[in-house]
């Protein structure tokens, strides 16, 4: 059995064509690590040392960030680990990159985000401090924010520069209940909010911030692990090579 798919995977074809191949999350982040695992999939942790730092006003398409940032991770892991180890090279390496944006209010609670008028959005940074946490969180109670994650994957063909990458960008909405100052104050004096994206984690003490989500919650948590398989499947179906380098 192969040591990074775990006994309770499904049986699927992007599961079976990994059993025997190494794999690596370019990643120390336990929330995707656990994801993963919840899937069957248990790779190995080889984090990226990318410092983050694209400039956000050089994409035209903002939700092009997380994906772009992603790539670089990928690539510098899949790039070290081939330079340092070739006989032991990944066969995949995978990298994520999450961020929280602001968002156009919705003019009802049920009004779907597809509805939404176009408008520029803003990268919501990590707060580093509880006071910048707070005005974070102020601003958001009763309103939305977009949760964007892009997924990146870098496999080995024969053809220069030696590899592929496949991305895909999974878009929640997270909706804020209209919350009574007392309860955001308690959550920011728990400091869980500090130098997370959006000032919150929803699997966290967070979630008694938020209202509802509309879109995968897995994919607010920090990796929409239903699109990244149904990637890999693709890849199976399409790319006859996938895998077989």
């Amino acid at each position: 059995m192969s040591k990074h798919i775990l006994p309770h995977a499904l049986s699927i074809p992007a599961i079976e064509k990994l059993r025997g191949k190494r794999i690596v999350l370019a990643s120390n982040s336990p929330r995707r690590k656990e994801i993963l695992r919840t899937f069957g999939l248990a790779p190995d942790i080889v984090p990226s040392t990318f410092k983050e730092d694209l400039n956000i006003s050089h994409f035209p398409e903002v939700h092009e960030y997380p994906v772009a940032t992603a790539t670089y991770k990928a690539v510098q892991v899949y790039e070290k680990l081939v330079e340092e180890h070739p006989d032991d090279a990944p066969d995949l390496v995978i990298a994520a990159d999450t961020v929280v944006l602001t968002h156009a209010q919705p003019v009802t609670s049920d009004t779907d985000y597809s509805m939404l008028p176009q408008v520029n959005q803003e990268l919501l940074e990590k707060p580093s401090s509880k006071e910048e946490n707070l005005r974070m969180l102020l601003d958001m109670n009763g309103g939305v924010c977009e949760v964007v994650t892009g997924v990146v994957v870098v496999y080995p063909v024969l053809t220069a520069p030696g590899y592929n990458t496949k991305s895909i960008d999974e878009r929640s909405l997270v909706y804020f209940a209209d919350n009574p100052r007392h309860i955001i104050d308690a959550y920011v004096e728990s400091g869980e909010g500090i130098d997370r994206a959006g000032g919150f984690a929803i699997q966290g003490l967070g979630g008694i911030l938020i209202r509802k989500i509309e879109g995968d919650y897995n994919n607010v948590v920090g990796f929409p692990a239903a699109s990244f398989f149904k990637l890999l499947d693709l890849l199976v179906e399409e790319d006859p090579d996938f895998l077989e380098v």
